[in-house]
This record gives C-alpha cells, sequence and structure tokens, in this order.
C-alpha cells in the first residue's frame, strides 16, 4: 500500500534532490495508462511508466480486451455512425445524471481523436465485435448491434524481450488455440449450429497451425496491451516493472511535484514537471477496503482484478486531499470459484436457456441474462448470496459452462468443494444445495411454461438483444428452453467483480478533485483508480477499459497543454 503523501523539501526550483525528472509520469500500465503515455509521448512530453507489478498490462491484460468508445475509426470504416447526440442520450439515459455532464461530454468528445492517435500506428489495429449489443439497446441510443471494438489477434513473439514480462491469461486455449469474443460466441455453439461447427474447424486448423509456424497468438485484452507496448517501444516510452510508487511528492501550495518510486531497493524521488496520473487499478484485493465500503454480500474478495490492485492510487490521492465516489460499487459479475481458487467470470452461461438461477428460497430473483453489473445489483439488494446455477443434463451436453466444454463431466474436485451439486431428481438437488424443494419445483415448472410459450412473463429474459447475443438461435426465445432431462445439476453463483468501480473525484480534464470541487494541481486519475464515468452502469462490452484508455488521453492532452501555457 501507498505510505503517505509526502511534502518535498524542494518544490520544484532546481534539479537537487530529485533522482530523476520527466514531464509526466503515470503510474499503472494498463490500457489506460498505456492511452496516456502514447498521447504524451505524440504532444512531446518525456514520459515514464512505473508498474507495481512483474508483468505490464493490468487488468486490462487479463480481460476480455474489448473497448467500448463510440466513433472511432474502426466502427466508421464498417458503416458504423453515431452522432454525438444519440450516444450522450445513451449515457445520460443509463447513467441518471449520476455523473457530471462535462464528463460525458469530454468522453464522447475526445474518444474518437485518442482512436485516431492509435490509429497512426502500424501495430494498433482493431475489429469491430458486430452483434455484441451495447447492454441496455432499448435505451434512446443504444445499438443492438452494438459499439464494442477489439484487438486483432497479435504474435506475441514480436515483443522481443518483452513478451517474458507480459501479464498471462488464465483462459489461454490448449495447444496455442486462440479465440476472440467472435469466435467463442460461434465456438459455444458447436452443438447447435453450422456456424458453431465451422468455428471448430477453424479452431482445429489454428492449432496446427500454431505446432508448425511456432507463433504465440494472443487475442483479448493480451493481444490490445501487446500492440499498445509495441506502439510504446516505437515512441521510445520507458516502463519500469517491479517499480510501486510509495508515496506522492507536493509543494507547499498542495500542488504535486512528482512521486517517491521503489526501484530495485532504492527509493527514487521522481519530479513529474507536468503532473502525476494515477492509473493504478482500483482496490480489488484490499480486504480492509473492501469491508469499508463495498455492500454485504460483496465484500469478500471473489474478484478478477490484477492481484496488484489494493487501491494504492486511491490511497495517495485522498492522503492528497482528493474526494472519493462511488465506493460502495464495483464492476460486479457473476462468478464461479474454481475448486483452485481462481474465479470464473460467467457471461455467456447465464444465457444458456434450459437454466435458472434461484435464490436460498428455490426462487429466481432477476432475469438470468441481463449484463453482469444489474444481476448482481438485484442478487446484493435481495440479499441472495450465493445463489444457485440450475440446469439440466440437456444443458450441459449441448454449451460450455466455466472453462468445461459441451458434454464434457465436471471435474471431481467441483463436487468435493461444493460448488457443483447433482441429483437425478429436482427435489433431491433442492435437499443437496438446501433449498425448498417444493419452491424449486414450482420455479422449474413455471419456467418450462415460459419456456413454451418463449415469454419469461416475470422477467423479461430474451426480450433483448444483449440476453439473446449469447444464446442459442435454434430456439423460438434464444433464453428459453424447457428444465426437463436427468440428472439436474446446482453450480454456487459468487458475488465476484472484474474490479471495483469507486475512486478519485475528477474533473472533464481528469484533474483530481477536492470534496470542495477544486483541484488538486498536478494530480490525475483514470480507469478504476477513478469515479466511473458510468456511474453504477455499464454501457456495453468494454465499458471499462474505453473510459480509462479515454481519460488517460485527456489527462496527457491537459499536461501538454499546461506546459505549452507556462512562462518559459
Amino acid at each position: 500500500m501507498t505510505g503517505s503523501t509526502t511534502r518535498a523539501t524542494d518544490s520544484g526550483a532546481g534539479s537537487d534532490g530529485w533522482d530523476q525528472e520527466v514531464d509526466f509520469l503515470i503510474v499503472g500500465s494498463g490500457g489506460g495508462g498505456m492511452a496516456a503515455a502514447l498521447t504524451a509521448a505524440d504532444a512531446g512530453l518525456d514520459t515514464l511508466i512505473v508498474e507495481k507489478g512483474g508483468t505490464f498490462g493490468g487488468s486490462t491484460a487479463i480481460s476480455g480486451g474489448g473497448i467500448w468508445i463510440p466513433g472511432n475509426p474502426t466502427l466508421r470504416r464498417a458503416g458504423v455512425v453515431d452522432d454525438r447526440e444519440s450516444v450522450l442520450r445513451y449515457l445520460e439515459a443509463i447513467t441518471e445524471g449520476t455523473v457530471p455532464q462535462a464528463r460525458l461530454d469530454a468522453f464522447v468528445d475526445q474518444g474518437a481523436p485518442l482512436m485516431e492517435l492509435l490509429d497512426r500506428s502500424a501495430h494498433l489495429r482493431f475489429f469491430w465485435v458486430r452483434g455484441y449489443s451495447d447492454y441496455h439497446p432499448e435505451e434512446s441510443g443504444g445499438r443492438p448491434l452494438g459499439r464494442t471494438i477489439e484487438a486483432l489477434p497479435f504474435d506475441t513473439r514480436k515483443l522481443g524481450d518483452d513478451e517474458a514480462h507480459q501479464r498471462p491469461n488464465s483462459l489461454k486455449g490448449p495447444l496455442g488455440l486462440w479465440l476472440t469474443s467472435k469466435d467463442y460466441h460461434d465456438l459455444a455453439m458447436v452443438k447447435r449450429t453450422w456456424q458453431g461447427r465451422r468455428a471448430s474447424l477453424v479452431a482445429a486448423w489454428r492449432v496446427s497451425s500454431n505446432v508448425i509456424r511456432r507463433r504465440h497468438m494472443s487475442t483479448g485484452g493480451r493481444a490490445l496491451v501487446a500492440r499498445l507496448r509495441m506502439a510504446l517501444k516505437d515512441q521510445g516510452v520507458p516502463l519500469w516493472l517491479r517499480s510501486p510508487m510509495r508515496t506522492l511528492l507536493t509543494g507547499a501550495d498542495g500542488t504535486v511535484t512528482g512521486a517517491v518510486v521503489e526501484r530495485e531497493g532504492r527509493m527514487l524521488r521522481i519530479r513529474a514537471r507536468q503532473g502525476v496520473l494515477l492509473a493504478s487499478g482500483g482496490f480489488d484485493h484490499h480486504a480492509g477496503l473492501r469491508a469499508r465500503h463495498l455492500p454485504d454480500g460483496g465484500q469478500e474478495d471473489v474478484s478478477a482484478g490484477a492481484p496488484e490492485n489494493v487501491g494504492d492510487g486511491i490511497v495517495a490521492g485522498q492522503q492528497a486531499g482528493a474526494a472519493v465516489d462511488l465506493m460502495d460499487d464495483a464492476w460486479w459479475m457473476p462468478s464461479v470459484r474454481h475448486p483452485s481458487g481462481a474465479v470464473i467470470p460467467l457471461v455467456s452461461e447465464r444465457c444458456i436457456p434450459p437454466s435458472v438461477i434461484v435464490s436460498a428460497a428455490g426462487e429466481r430473483f432477476t432475469n438470468e441474462s441481463a449484463p453482469y453489473v444489474n444481476f448482481v445489483h438485484d442478487q446484493l439488494a435481495g440479499g441472495h448470496v450465493p445463489a444457485w446455477f440450475v440446469m439440466d443434463a440437456k444443458a450441459r451436453a449441448r454449451y460450455p459452462f466455466a472453462q468445461v466444454l459441451p458434454g464434457a463431466p465436471f471435474p471431481q474436485g467441483y463436487y468435493d468443494s461444493g460448488v457443483v451439486h447433482r441429483d437425478a431428481t429436482l427435489a433431491g438437488l433442492a435437499e443437496r444445495i438446501g433449498v425448498p424443494a417444493d419452491a424449486l419445483t414450482r420455479t422449474v415448472q413455471r419456467y418450462n411454461g415460459f419456456a413454451v410459450t418463449g415469454r419469461d412473463e416475470d422477467f423479461g429474459r430474451g426480450d433483448s438483444a444483449y440476453d439473446r447475443y449469447y444464446g442459442d438461435p435454434t430456439l423460438k426465445n434464444p433464453n428459453l428452453d424447457e428444465i426437463t432431462r436427468a440428472p439436474f445439476y446446482a453450480i454456487r453463483i459468487e458475488v465476484g467483480d472484474l474490479g471495483t468501480k469507486g475512486g478519485l473525484v475528477c474533473d472533464e480534464h481528469s484533474r483530481v478533485l477536492r470534496a470542495d470541487h477544486s483541484v488538486i494541481p498536478g494530480l490525475y486519475a483514470t480507469g478504476n483508480t477513478s469515479a466511473s464515468v458510468m456511474g453504477r452502469e455499464y454501457a456495453g462490452a468494454g465499458a471499462t477499459i474505453g473510459p480509462a484508455m479515454v481519460f488517460g488521453h485527456i489527462a496527457a492532452q491537459h499536461a501538454a497543454r499546461a506546459r505549452r501555457n507556462s512562462p518559459a
């Protein structure tokens, strides 16, 4: 953890007392920090990234890597043209007044310029994930075909020596198999559609090709981070690993002048002439901060965020006088805890048609296929922790679940740890998981009636284009099918997250603010170190990474303008 904020004894009048000087110091090497560094370097700022971990990429590297930035060049080339007003209408509708208008305006106005800057690099290439709906397409300005883009697959051998220092991804496929999110969407239907079968042939070809060509292909967040790192290498931006920020340094007037960074056993005082950007993630893995801020049911650490995310930047900002907001919220994600302890997020799985998710009372409590943040908000509001995912043998034969292939048995460790239960009858299954048998039976019978008609009268499952994206297109309603075939399974569902959502309050320039809304000069924040521009909502896949990159870009632009406008 960051220790404190320290006043610099020499408030920057000269180089005495400083071990190193740069224009712009960036703490954290995820998407937000890397995008900021590229913007700063493009503007001529002498820039340094310091990373606490021994690998670079942060939570971005272990994510799906989607980017939600409307109006970007990749979308425009695909014929997706957004007018500013429609994007703002959508964001205003989902954030419901919880985010300052100036922040929303800045995100919408500066997203395309950032992506145009990145588009100039030969390394940064993306594709539109067509059909991956915005999370609330029914709202004004929402898009059923989506706005999410993703980095093209990348051979990480091109990183050279840096390949060994890229954060690994727990979702790496066997024998070098690589899948984009679109590939996974198709392959999940391998037992149901011709498109799924074609995807399996492509997967087999990729495995063979990789063996022959000895490629190290990456997709998703790893591909994005690798491509950003290549662009940074072209710009000559240094990235220090195993170099945690220990304190911020401030002048007599409260201006942040730099930071103390630990490197190779030494405490280095680094002057940042134009400012420090905190892009070091949230407090995902800090037990004390979780207990202090997150709601009952969400305090346990079931987070898929990078292990280094313990709130360093947020605490340092608070010690410098910063205000915080949204600290009681997170990028929630219903998850399964693997017997090894790994956290497996459930995105596509909740769209499996012959399945329901029930509370301890054996009853459904929300639309199972809803966007994950909304699902968990409902789960927490009702105190349904844990919940139980109930499905039949037909579902197990047809669809993948938590990295277990269709038709493959759950490993015995899942049963031994109590994560998975199985029984020949619903009543027997209910007894195993401790829910009322009559209630679970009634719930499944009512749900089966909806599956026959194709309309979920209780929660509207399958009504939204978002629900249907990962559903089974061969059915009347892609998200509804009868639960009838024994044996029946119940899987324990935890309140997980992709990272925390609360953090330092920032203005439209990414400057960190005090509680009285005054600016802390020289201090910027982005990503999960800052209070989210999405408020308590989630616009679409990549609405974590996209804003982190945009507000990193905005911070670097502001720092560059400050240098140009400063007296000679």
